[in-house]
């Protein structure tokens, strides 16, 4: 059925969806991931970030940090020391979500074998497709 015959409009759909995507990319990045988890236990530096990050660029994490900051799941602490020391946290609704993140992580790791071995057999089924295409 086209979206014609449907009813809803193009722009309905995706003034609804919008927000939602627009939430779900920047919490689901894999970066934003890794840095709710590590954060996850209290405040943390961003040099611990950094050092327990595998593969992150310096300029990454401070701009991931910046985006969830902005978006209210990480709260920025600048203490008045020399160096200044600077901390991370979870705010409320980010300890929230990464209950949630813990949930996916746990269905990831009992389905992990069951994926692997459904793309294996999805891969052997149409492997004369994808070396057409």
């Amino acid at each position: 059925m086209s979206q014609r015959n449907t009813g809803v409009t193009t722009q309905v759909v995706n003034a609804h969806a919008c927000p939602v995507r627009e939430v779900l990319d920047r919490v689901a990045g894999k970066w934003s991931v890794q840095i709710l988890v590590a954060a996850a236990h209290g405040p943390i530096r961003f040099t611990e970030l950094e050092r327990g990050i595998e593969g992150i660029s310096r300029r990454m994490l401070a701009l991931t940090l910046r985006n969830l900051e902005r978006d209210g799941l990480v709260t920025r602490t600048v203490h008045p020391t020399v160096p200044p020391k600077v901390e991370y946290e979870l705010t409320p609704v980010a300890v929230e979500l990464h209950e949630t993140l813990l949930r996916l992580t746990d269905w990831a790791e009992r389905n992990r074998e069951y994926v692997a071995k459904a793309r294996a057999a999805y891969d052997a089924e149409h492997q004369p497709e994808l070396l057409d295409a």
